[in-house]
């Protein structure tokens, strides 16, 4: 008899038989564990998971092809083809197709007829029929997917059957067997579907026309067995006249089924090929589309007919295309795209434009087609302006020839537009306005004028790497011509004076061309900062601009400026070009470079506003002589002629100028020119910089600068009225001081005002509707009365209606040009970021500090926009990582270094006084940035000036030796002002200053903590939150190496010992904590202790140990007193850290054993235990037994015993036979001689130690101090022998061997480490040891 497979299990006939248990049993469940997490892994959602469980089973079977796995597996998956989850039945087929792909040997038709022996749909019971309907579905998808199905004839008919037969069930199954009948025979041979076509198609014509299927399924056979389906059929037309209607029936039907998908219907595709193929598209388009699906007014029949369109793209020629894209249904794309606005609306734009795309891109040899496609889509409109969007992705996929054709046609349609070959509409609601004086031509001109200069500018734009050089120049001379030029008489040296307008240029259209022009400009100016070797002749784009613009000035006969420009400004013009050429003999220089691409902007602006930028030019070019005429750099203390002021400070007036102007371009040029500029910078030119960023001072009447709107062009001039200046500034600060918040009844009241009052009662007691005390007496008003009463009061209330608008426009103006200057500040901000960034060294960025400050000040107050974020965070990023976080700083102070102390004292007060912490930061970094750039200056003046004192008697403070002797930072001044912030800080309730700022300053200025260390120290002992803040504080800055290495070794022991006498002062009171504060106290004093430990230990320090240890010791019984009724804590860890340093081990708690036998030294305290609630039966049993064991000497209850429960496992009793219970530990810890509790105490119930761990305690009881010896009466004090009597720092009465031994104490890696014999501890207190 042969061996069975291990991984076949026995039949339960055999193992019957022979009255045994199967012998493979085990190893079967062994494989059942991980092969059956597959099964529950496939059906799961995770589409990740179920790939990686179906890859799994696939390689679990491949090694048991034979096995009953596999037999298994096939009954799971067929099982699960009828589940109840709806979405588990996918992941079954998917894995029962996949599994049949990999296991070829595996009948297909045994596995269809296993699927319809489990799901027999004739003795199914009613509740099952809808599983079993899709386990059939499924079952059949699964063959198909595995792709043998149509290799295999015999279960291709059967499943052919079946899904007919599963047809029949429409209410559950809808379509779906017939989808999946048509998608089984399009992938058969065609002698197969000739054999079967018969059986699955209908002769019917009318049944061929009720479905989808069966007319994609007849069109199926069209394409693949077309003398088959007309022996069976017939000649068909499809698209007549009777059929027509029927066509669209199906569409629609078509387009409800994919309605969730969003995807087009093959069955329209295939319509589309036929009609193609037939020659009979113009028939389909018109009359199945459009006068067919389109006017049903049904969205999902719209959205096929919009996804047609964008498929039959690349079937069509260039004929088709017209037809295409001037009919209706374009029409009604556009429709759709101008209404569809919400943001829960379906759009279906995103989805043409991948359509156009990828025509765009499989055409790219055919640009006709191309041009054809894009010129229709441009020409989409709605009333005059293009549907389609300015900037459009998919011109990226044109070729060059049809890009220079669209170009062309665009240029064209703006030059003369051609409204009839436009495809315009209106939308509903713009029917219903009727708004004829809206709806007129030249409205239709302007918006596709408008349009079109902005395509043009983004088209180079998106395309300005790869767009040839002469198409871009192209584009740019057209939009500079028509900003600035009109012509009087074409000339053929000039092109753009040939093409004369259809409709004239309106002025609002040119102002649209000039502002795309010079967004053409930014963009030309990037190009060529990228890559300045592909322009012609390496020349910038806006000098070649500038050229073109002259070739126009002088063909005065042929062109003329749009506005004039008188001799003056002409003049200005001509000497801007002469000025270039003299900067062409400075190319070399980088500032020259700069200046020339400001004059080439600021001559174009001539061409748009002669009047402002002459001026400016002429101050630009004797700026510009002036830096390149002088050789040696002007120093900054020399005199200035005050007629005449320096060149940097004029052109820094006209940066700001510029900067005034909403143009990105300009606000680059700005900081290009000032980055070159600000190493001669002048403090009035500094000053007039600070001017604008301080309110105080930019809304003065000396300020000129002008900021300009977007909006409606708008100036604010600083030189307005001196009434309107004051009423403008107290509206600012009130606003300011508000923050902008008022209520709806503040505003209600004050738009009520007294004077209002007076005059409503004025007009009713004329009009006597208002009486005394006898108005009840009088006669009622007459209507003539009332008449002239409602007059009065109809035009007073008018008045005052009019009063109020006009507050509010008035307060409407005042906040929008408040943002403005909040927007002009944040300009203006960028160079103050050029200065700290490129010149940090210069001596005028000390200036910054308290500017900026008050920005930051001000902006916390009233960051309630988003402008005021935008400011604060800008001004808070150069302030702190440009200023005060920049590596270089200035290193030639000269006589600055008095007001510098002076600073820093003043910015350190005004940090003691803000309001937060945050304000306070800036101010407290900004006084280390100032002590940074005094300690970095030498000034011997400053030393002779300190030796003079000392002789003199007037300074007692010692000399400063070494570095800090060749620096001018007095030490003496300064530790004078952070010692009164230190004073402050830790013992002010609210101070604004806090512990990292401290830090700060102690590890950047290690020298100033030395002398602040004393402070710290001595208010360890104080009040309860100074004491938490100074050991908080000290414990920090004991770690720093910076402060160690400012110690001599001497000193830094005699520190270490006054901080321990401190804290061993502290904790004379530990555990007596009452309130939350007393407890954090406790805790820091703590948490002080174990980090001079860690120092101590790092370096090596001795210390006298045996006071510290004895008010530890002491505390001990107080401190696990308060333990019980609030658990272990944070208090207790540190408490034992500490004693665990010094040598004693934590007591270690263990289960009391319910049978231990009653202890001879019983308290009677522990037996009346108050009670604390109601607990259960269970646990109050438990509680009586734990009455006869061994309760805590000193009064508190036992938390363990000697030995285990009962139900304890083997190994764990066999583990705490050899402990020593935590009860006589907790017992004799203060009753022993020795300071270290590890030493072994006896008791009646404490079993005995074995005698090399006796031999070990007594060694370690040695080395703290005392032998080991028994445990002793809990009255007698002999402990107390061990400690000394005198402070840490006093000498002991110990023998010197004694002494010597306690400071080794914590030299030593501690006696903790011998105890325990564990390499892993020693390890990591070795890693704890370090720094």
């Amino acid at each position: 008899m042969g061996s069975r497979d291990p991984a076949e299990p026995m039949s339960l006939g055999e193992a019957t038989q022979s009255g045994v248990r199967p012998a493979d049993r085990h190893g079967l469940l062994k494989h059942s564990r991980e092969f059956l997490d597959f099964f529950w892994d496939i059906a799961k959602p995770e589409q990740e998971t179920r790939l990686a469980a179906t890859e799994k089973l696939l390689e679990y079977l491949r090694g048991r092809p034979k096995g009953s796995e596999m037999k298994y597996a096939l009954k799971r998956l067929i099982t699960g083809l009828g589940v109840g989850r709806e979405t588990a039945r996918p992941c079954y087929s998917l894995a029962l197709a996949q599994l049949l792909q990999s296991f070829e040997d595996l009948p297909l038709c045994s596995i269809l007829q296993q699927i319809q022996e489990k799901y027999d749909l004739h003795q199914v019971k009613k509740a099952m029929l809808r599983p079993a309907l899709f386990a059939n579905l499924f079952g059949v998808l699964a063959l198909f997917q595995s792709g043998r199905l149509v290799k295999d004839q015999e279960a291709l008919m059967k499943s052919v059957k079946l899904l007919q037969a599963l047809a029949q069930y429409q209410n559950h199954l809808q379509e779906q067997p017939r989808k999946a009948l048509v998608d089984i025979l399009s992938e058969v041979s065609k002698a197969t579907l000739q054999e079967i076509l018969p059986e699955v198609l209908k002769a019917d014509l009318n049944i061929i026309l009720s479905s989808p299927e069966q007319l994609e399924l007849f069109l199926l056979a069209q394409q693949k067995v077309p003398s088959k389906l007309k022996k069976l059929v017939g000649s068909v037309n499809l698209f007549s006249d009777e059929n027509v209607p029927r066509l669209v029936n199906v569409l629609k039907m078509a387009a409800s089924s994919v309605k969730k998908d969003r995807k087009l219907p093959a069955i329209a595709l295939d319509l589309l090929r036929l009609a193609l193929k037939e020659d009979k598209f113009p028939r389909f388009w018109k009359e199945v589309v459009e006068q067919g699906l389109l006017k049903m007014q049904f969205w999902p029949a719209s959205y096929l007919c919009f996804r047609l369109l964008g498929a039959a793209l690349p079937l069509l020629t260039k004929e088709q295309l017209q037809l295409v894209m001037r009919g209706d249904v374009i029409r009604h794309y556009g429709e759709h795209v101008c209404t569809a606005k919400l943001p829960k609306q379906f759009k279906f734009a995103p989805e043409m434009d991948d359509y156009v795309g990828t025509f765009l891109e499989g055409c790219q040899d055919d640009p006709e087609r191309q041009l054809a496609v894009l010129v229709a889509f441009s020409s989409i409109t709605n009333q005059g302006l293009p549907v389609t969007p300015t900037f459009w992705r998919v011109v990226r996929f044109l070729s060059p020839l049809a890009l220079q054709g669209y170009v062309a046609w665009l240029q064209a349609m703006f030059l003369q537009p051609d409204l009839d070959s436009l495809v315009d509409f209106s939308t509903n609601n713009q029917k219903k306005a009727q708004d004829s004086s809206l709806h007129v031509p030249e409205r239709d001109v302007f918006r596709l004028r408008k349009w079109i200069i902005f395509r043009l500018v983004s088209i180079v734009d998106s395309l300005h790497l790869e767009m040839e050089e002469a198409l871009t120049e192209q584009v740019a001379r057209f939009c500079l011509f028509h900003s600035f030029f009109v012509t009087k008489k074409p000339t053929s040296q000039i092109p753009e004076t040939k093409q004369p307008f259809s409709f004239p240029l309106e002025s609002q259209a040119r102002e649209a061309v000039s502002s795309a022009f010079f967004s053409l400009l930014q963009t030309l100016s990037t190009q060529f900062k990228q890559a300045p070797d592909q322009t012609r002749g390496g020349q910038p784009w806006t000098y070649r601009l500038v050229q073109f613009a002259d070739l126009l000035l002088n063909h005065s006969h042929n062109v003329t400026t749009v506005t004039p420009l008188t001799a003056q400004q002409r003049q200005a013009w001509d000497r801007m070009l002469q000025t270039l050429k003299e900067l062409e003999a400075h190319s070399a220089e980088a500032r020259a470079a700069a200046f020339r691409h400001l004059l080439l902007l600021v001559g174009i602006h001539l061409l748009k506003s002669p009047a402002e930028s002459c001026d400016l030019l002429s101050d630009i070019q004797t700026c510009i002589r002036k830096s390149l005429g002088e050789k040696p750099r002007r120093s900054r203390n020399k005199a200035i002629d005050p007629q005449e002021p320096p060149w940097v400070e004029v052109l820094v007036e006209i940066l700001l100028a510029l900067l005034a102007q909403p143009s990105h371009l300009m606000r680059q040029v700005a900081r290009s020119v000032f980055g070159h500029i600000c190493s001669q910078l002048t403090p009035r030119a500094l000053q007039l910089i600070l001017d604008v960023l301080n309110p105080e001072t930019s809304e003065d009447e000396n300020d000129r600068v002008v900021v300009t709107d977007d909006s409606d062009e708008r100036q604010l001039q600083g030189a307005e009225d001196k009434s309107e200046e004051g009423e403008e500034n107290r509206s600012s600060e009130s606003e300011e001081e508000s923050e902008g918040e008022e209520s709806e009844e503040e505003e209600r009241d004050g738009d009520v005002d007294q004077g209002f009052r007076e005059q409503l009662m004025t007009v009713l007691q004329a009009g006597k509707a208002l009486g005394g005390e006898d108005s009840e007496d009088e006669e009622e008003l007459g209507d003539e009365a009332m008449m002239a009463l409602d007059q009065s009061l109809a035009s007073l209330f008018a008045e005052q209606k009019l009063r109020i608008q006009a507050r509010r426009d008035e307060k409407n103006k005042l906040q929008k040009e408040k943002v403005l200057r909040r927007d002009f500040q944040i300009r203006v901000l960028d160079l103050v970021e050029v200065l700290v960034t490129k010149q940090p060294e210069n001596v005028l960025v000390l200036e910054l500090l308290e500017p900026l400050l008050s920005i930051i000040r001000r902006s916390l107050r009233s960051s309630s926009s988003k402008q005021e974020q935008d400011l604060l965070h800008k001004t808070a990023r150069i302030f702190m990582h440009h200023l005060c976080r920049a590596r270089r700083y200035c290193h030639d102070l000269g006589e600055r270094a008095e007001a510098l102390h002076a600073q820093v004292e003043r910015l350190v007060q005004q940090a003691g006084r803000q309001p937060d912490s945050p304000t306070a930061l800036y101010h407290f970094n900004a006084s280390l940035y100032l002590l940074r750039v005094l300690k970095g200056n030498t000034a011997e003046g400053c030393v002779h000036e300190t030796q003079e004192k000392q002789k003199a008697g007037t300074d007692p403070s010692p000399m400063p030796t070494g570095p800090q002797a060749a620096s001018c930072l007095d030490l003496n001044l300064v530790t004078r002002v952070y010692s009164t912030a230190l004073s402050s800080f830790l013992t002010k309730r609210n101070s604004p200053l806090t512990v990292p700022m401290f830090l700060s300053l102690f590890s950047r200025h290690p020298v100033l903590c030395k002398s602040l260390l004393p402070i710290l120290v001595q208010h360890i002992t104080g009040p309860v939150r100074p004491r938490h803040q100074a050991c908080l504080l000290l414990q920090k800055t004991l770690s720093m190496r910076e402060v160690r290495s400012c110690f001599e070794d001497p000193e830094w022991k005699q520190l270490m010992g006054q901080v321990l006498a401190k804290v061993t002062e502290n904790l004379r009171v530990l555990g007596e904590a009452q309130t939350k504060a007393q407890h954090q106290q406790a805790l820091s004093s703590l948490e002080l202790l174990n980090a001079l430990f860690r120092t101590c230990k790092h370096e090596k320090l001795t210390l006298d140990l045996p006071v510290l240890l004895g008010v530890l010791q002491a505390q001990q019984q107080s401190l696990q007193q308060g333990a019980h009724s609030t658990g272990p804590s944070r208090l207790h860890d540190l408490y034992w850290q500490a004693m665990k340093t010094l040598g004693v081990q934590r007591p270690k708690l263990e289960k009391k054993d319910a049978k231990e036998v009653p202890s001879a030294t019983q308290s009677p305290i522990s037996k009346k235990r108050k009670k604390k609630g109601f607990l259960p039966e269970t646990k109050k049993r438990k509680k009586r037994k734990s009455e006869d064991g061994t309760p805590a000497e000193d009064g508190t209850p036992a938390a363990t015993g000697g030995s285990q429960p009962p139900n304890m496992g083997r190994k764990k009793r066999n583990r705490t036979k050899a402990k020593v219970p935590a009860q006589a530990q907790a017992n004799e810890i203060p009753t022993t001689k020795s300071p270290a509790p590890g030493a072994p105490t006896l008791s009646p119930s404490t079993p005995a130690k074995s005698p090399k761990l006796q031999k070990k305690n007594q060694k370690l009881s040695e080395v703290n101090g005392a032998p080991g010896s028994p445990a002793e009466p809990a009255g007698q004090k002999q402990h107390q022998k061990a400690l000394p009597k005198k402070g840490v720092l006093g000498k002991s009465p110990l023998s010197a061997l004694a002494r010597k031994k306690a400071r080794l104490s914590l030299v030593i890696r501690s006696p903790s480490l011998l105890q325990s014999g564990a390499k892993k501890k020693k390890a990591q207190l070795r890693k704890a040891g370090k720094p």
